[in-house]
């Protein structure tokens, strides 16, 4: 095939990119002429500038293609509550069917998240049947990602073969903005190490790439497909960091979440420095844990455990003298 992929120079999007390659397909990128590409400047790709703000721009880059990924988005904590947050997850993802609706009908997949699906206060394993129930005013990411999947199943009843994918947590090497690996990289330099009551599905980069192509090749119009990994307490995740990065024993500090809540934000009240994000304690003190089934069923999507994975960056943090 011929693919067009958005957000194809980022963390997941260049596994993608270099997985579609790998498997004799060819691939055009969107990216603005700002755009960093050296995570896939090694394989041959097209580059076609443009934005997913513009759907003409999309309409051009997607002629003469056999399918569409998008998963161009907002990643950095410091853009939530921007209002450039709804200008590309939602607007961009509308004009991203619309171009693909106008280009023929394009096979289009649209790279959402877990988050999407929803959180729980105590450990419950989801699916892609569980409503959403999160506010979006304070989990603005998630209701952003769910309600551009809301316009994709519009899309998908007007006809348009789309498919949705939900990656749970997504960790690997050359995280360069530290998107994921900054929880793993503060544990390793940290004393002590804060733990939150909550958890998360912890899958590798490589993995979920691949469940990605699998969807465009498998997926059925209409659908969403959870590609998620081994389901973990906040806890769980610091202490196989720490036995990977040979700190094993390491004091862990686990407060209560409303404790840990209470200080953060009212050091934000009051413009002080924060230990963390505040909107990184609103999910942190959730459980995403999530069930990927049907994607291991009807896409034959698999993913590694949680210590390989976890391994794997911890090793890249190490050789990348982070820590």
């Amino acid at each position: 095939m011929k693919v067009f992929v958005t957000g194809g120079n980022g963390f997941i999007g260049s596994r993608v990119v270099r997985q579609l390659h790998a498997q004799g397909h060819e691939v055009r990128c969107l990216l603005r002429l700002t755009s960093k590409t050296d995570r896939i400047d090694m394989v041959p790709f097209e580059r076609h500038i443009g934005d997913v703000r513009d759907v003409d721009s999309l309409v051009a880059g997607m002629d003469g293609c056999d399918g569409v990924i998008h998963l161009a988005s907002i990643s950095s904590w410091d853009q939530i509550r921007s209002p450039i947050m709804r200008i590309v997850v939602i607007d961009g993802t509308r004009n991203v069917l619309e171009a693909a609706t106008k280009a023929g009908g394009l096979r289009t997949v649209f790279v959402s998240t877990c988050a999407a699906i929803n959180g729980t206060v105590q450990p419950e394993v989801m699916d892609e049947t569980t409503a959403f129930a999160l506010d979006p005013k304070t989990y603005i990411y998630a209701g952003a990602k769910h309600e551009a999947e809301q316009i994709c199943a519009e899309f998908a009843a007007g006809g348009l073969p789309v498919i949705t994918v939900n990656p749970c947590e997504v960790y690997g090497p050359e995280d360069e903005d530290l998107i994921t690996s900054s929880y793993l990289l503060d544990a390793l330099k940290d004393w002590p190490v804060m733990s939150l009551h909550g958890g998360t599905a912890v899958a590798h980069v490589e993995d979920v790439a691949n469940g990605i192509i699998l969807a465009l090749q498998k997926g059925r119009g209409g659908e969403r497909y959870i590609l998620g990994g081994e389901n973990l307490h906040v806890r769980q995740v610091m202490e196989k960091t720490l036995e990977a990065g040979g700190q094993g024993g390491k004091f862990i500090l686990q407060l209560p979440n409303g404790v840990i809540k209470a200080v953060v934000k009212s050091l934000a009240a009051l413009k002080l420095p924060t230990p963390v994000i505040p909107d990184i304690v609103d999910y942190g003190t959730l459980f995403w844990y999530v069930d990927s089934r049907k994607a291991q069923d009807e896409l034959g999507y698999t993913y590694r455990s949680a210590d390989e994975t976890i391994t794997d960056v911890v090793g890249w943090l190490r050789e990348s003298g982070r820590f």
